[in-house]
């Protein structure tokens, strides 16, 4: 029997037979999409069901694309009260007709990333506490998974509900090495296409340094998590006390791949300021519009589509919308649970 006093062993997420492929994988081949879930399951979309043996068909228009968006005012403060009439949206600079919009608490999929690389060894206590305040302020339907990754990353959490788990897979670290956060992050985006729960996905990433590790580079990194209907992406970025070159080009990274994704990417000044950062991020999660449209152009065109919403309403001056800058169109295979990447 396996003695409980020793830790568990935790699958890698950069080898083959992990259920997340190697991040160094052929980037041209065919990447899955995130099956959608059940509309029995609460907070999902409709035209989506799972059959008895657990599959998911979809039986609706498949040029359908959801954007999870954050609406704030001149004053950076979050605005509640819009409807579908206030948005307006644009696929590849041409007006595209919005379906419906809903601002409902919609339960999420999640996957938390910590940097367990070496410098992080005396931050990861007030690390791991602000983390554990995030996933307690979020909604009590979301599930989530955690990965500590340095030069390898891990899942030290496979996804769960439960939040005594959750608080022990944080606590498996051993701080060491060096870091590789873009293959971390392609290898948790992969995770989430393959076993999210919810249709509603984000990332959160906290690290103190640049990538210097990873196989692939940023901008293999943000196709990855866009070719797989991307989560929205959130970082922190714990540069206080970084070189000053390292941190600008972390600082630039983690910028790009959250505003990419229609994330935000935080900077505390100290630790002291991560535990209030979480909260805002659980936050900003669970206040997000959700805009629904149908691409006027077909899915099986493929390629690279530039998405841009505006929101104004009376009463409100400037409004600022936040979401993912574009997405690539895929052609989803009705009545089977898995699509296959059309090529451009």
């Amino acid at each position: 029997m396996q003695d409980p006093t020793r830790p568990e062993l935790q699958p890698r997420l950069d080898i083959d037979h992990d259920p997340i492929p190697s991040p160094d994988a052929d980037e041209s081949a065919p990447i899955a999409t995130a099956p959608s879930p059940s509309t029995a399951t609460p907070g999902t979309q409709p035209g989506i069901q799972k059959d008895q043996k657990g599959l998911y068909v979809l039986h609706e228009d498949v040029d359908e694309v959801l954007l999870n968006c954050t609406v704030i005012d001149d004053q950076g403060h979050p605005v509640q009260d819009l409807s579908a009439n206030d948005f307006r949206v644009w696929e590849d600079g041409v007006p595209q007709t919005v379906k419906s919009v809903h601002h409902q608490d919609l339960p999420v999929s999640m996957g938390i990333l910590v940097d367990n690389s070496g410098s992080m060894r005396d931050k990861r206590a007030a690390v791991n506490a602000a983390a554990f305040s995030l996933l307690k302020d979020s909604n009590p339907q979301d599930e989530a998974f955690v990965v500590n990754f340095s030069d390898r990353a891990f899942l030290d959490q496979g996804f769960t509900s439960d939040l005594v788990s959750l608080d022990r897979g944080l606590s498996r670290f051993d701080s060491k090495g060096m870091t590789a956060m873009y293959d971390a992050v392609a290898a948790s985006a992969d995770e989430l296409s393959k076993h999210a729960k919810h249709r509603k996905q984000a990332l959160l990433i906290i690290t103190d340094g640049a990538d210097n590790a990873s196989r692939l580079d940023l901008e293999q990194a943000i196709r990855r998590v866009q070719n797989l209907a991307g989560p929205v992406v959130y970082s922190i970025g714990l540069l206080f006390d970084t070189d000053p070159a390292e941190a600008a080009k972390a600082r630039d990274a983690l910028e790009t791949l959250s505003r990419e994704t229609g994330g935000i990417a935080y900077f505390p000044r100290s630790l002291q300021d991560v535990d209030q950062i979480a909260s805002d991020v659980a936050s900003d999660i669970r206040h997000q519009y959700t805009v629904d449209y149908h691409s006027s152009k077909p899915m099986s065109l493929g390629g690279y589509r530039v998405v841009r919403v505006e929101a104004s309403a009376p009463g409100h001056r400037k409004l600022i919308v936040r979401t993912k800058r574009g997405y690539y169109a895929t052609e989803v295979l009705k009545d089977n649970e898995t699509a296959r990447q059309v090529k451009e």
